[in-house]
């Protein structure tokens, strides 16, 4: 099978090529016969009768990566030079910074910034402590929380190898919401502790995000910190991939013609972000959900592998307490939901599956039927992978979503923001647009953030969260 190449296991190749006809061109056939995908290609210098060139080629992962070096570094008469990793050249002393909003250039302008004016400045917040809203970057700041426990695709992988996806994700918090984010990854998995340091550092921030911890603690923290804290608190693992979930499928829904009071839903994966699906999607309507994980269906009195967050799904879902595997529960559904590990479904699953069928696999890196596999027999397939069509990404969620709350200085973030959110996404694709391979915008339609703000907004101000109609001016 041919595997898809992609721009994060790609490299820059710098080789010594003789300049002669067809050196270059057997250099671009070895590559490609390892299955690399080739890029630029570069003239970086000379020396005697050679050129030295920087060739950027993809690749499916680390393996075919290693075979492409060892390949080129045995054609005869090409000198290697060396091969630079792309991705990790782009971390490289990380991905973000702190920059001043304005200038230091005068006496005049420390006099304001710093002391002595910042006096006046604290004691305004001291007598009023809601200003510290509009004196302080507390009005615009997001706490990306972790403890790298259950960081996707990789699992419990500790509080430091978590900070490159902490920094990526404040990049997506200023990029698409103007937001600015810090990580704080934290050196423990105590509940206990968790809480008490954030409550500890929440007035340096106007809302909390939390990321990548394990269930289920992830339930407790969430709950905890929302009932012990003023400002908003966000598991994005739960909330924003169940809102984009909730997107997607009411644009894949009006494609196929069916009601969503109607569906048959099978969720397989029961940790945060397949326990906030169900409760997103019951709260919507849907009445016959099951949910599975690796002991198989879940059901009222079940024993195995049971916590208390799977009791409470148990009691809302599979009506008909069917029993048994993933393949037992697909019989007849019209939706499949995978939060779960990659391949773990075949064409004869989901072949068992309702007329029209809508198949959302989206475990990382590997979906839980490939596209290709699942094609004969589905009629809307979507991932979490930018590779394939219908990515189903958190980023079309969480920016707009905090930048909404900003705007109203919300003390809370409840049911009725995330649908509110979900049906904002999903009007991003007119009616005209809606195809099989097109049910969710691209997280790089800016519109998106703007009209989820405006939603999230308009919800809170709606449901009494909202501490002020004021939208925040970032200009």
């Amino acid at each position: 099978m041919i595997r898809s190449t992609t721009p994060s296991f790609s490299i820059s190749i710098r080789l010594e090529i003789p300049n002669k006809p067809g050196k270059l061109a057997k250099v671009i056939a070895a590559i490609a016969k390892k299955g690399g995908n080739i890029g630029a290609i570069d003239i970086a210098g000379f020396r005697q009768e050679c050129i030295i060139r920087d060739i950027v080629v993809s690749a499916a992962d680390n393996a075919m990566l290693k075979q492409i070096i060892d390949t080129v570094k045995k054609i005869p008469d090409v000198g290697f030079i060396r091969a630079t990793d792309r991705t990790m050249m782009v971390h490289h002393g990380g991905k973000i910074e702190i920059r001043n909003k304005i200038p230091l250039k005068t006496r005049d302008d420390l006099a304001m910034a710093y002391t002595p004016g910042v006096a006046r400045v604290a004691m305004a917040i001291h007598e009023n402590p809601e200003r510290v809203y509009d004196l302080t970057i507390k009005c615009n700041t997001v706490a990306i929380v972790t403890d790298g426990s259950a960081v996707l695709g990789l699992g419990d992988i500790g509080p430091r190898a978590a900070m490159p996806v902490m920094e990526g994700k404040a990049m997506l918090f200023k990029t698409f919401g103007r937001i600015d984010a810090f990580p704080i990854c934290l050196d423990t998995k105590n509940p206990e502790e968790i809480i008490s340091v954030v409550k500890l550092i929440s007035p340096g921030f106007g809302g909390i995000n939390l990321e990548d911890i394990s269930a289920p603690r992830c339930f407790e923290i969430e709950n905890r910190l929302k009932k012990e804290l003023d400002i908003p608190v966000f598991h994005d693992d739960q909330h924003g991939t169940a809102t984009v979930i909730l997107a997607g499928l009411l644009n894949a829904l009006k494609i196929v013609g069916k009601d969503i009071k109607d569906i048959r839903v099978v969720v397989n994966g029961l940790g945060a972000a397949g326990a906030s699906t169900i409760k997103l999607l019951l709260s919507c309507g849907v009445g016959h959900i099951i949910g599975c994980d690796s002991q198989g269906i879940l059901y009222r009195g079940r024993k195995e592998n049971m916590n208390p967050i799977k009791e409470d799904l148990a009691a809302e879902t599979n009506p008909g307490r069917i029993k048994g595997n993933l393949a037992n529960a697909l019989q007849g559904a019209d939706v499949f939901i995978g939060v779960s590990v990659g391949n773990i479904l075949h064409g004869r699953d989901v072949k068992k599956m309702a007329r029209d069928s809508i198949v959302f696999a989206m475990a990382n890196p590997d979906p839980e039927i490939m596209p290709e596999e699942a094609a004969p027999y589905v009629r809307i397939m979507a991932t979490g992978r930018s590779d394939f069509h219908n990515q189903i990404n958190n980023v079309l969620c969480f920016p707009g979503l905090f930048r909404g709350v900003f705007d109203c200085n919300a003390r809370d973030i409840n049911r009725e923001m995330l649908i509110a959110a979900a049906r904002a996404i999903s009007s991003c694709v007119a009616s005209e647009e809606l195809m099989e391979d097109y049910i969710i915008p691209s997280v790089f339609n800016r519109q998106v953030a703007e009209k989820v703000a405006h939603a999230v907004r308009e919800a809170a101000l709606a449901t009494g969260v909202a501490r002020t109609e004021h939208k925040y001016d970032l200009q």
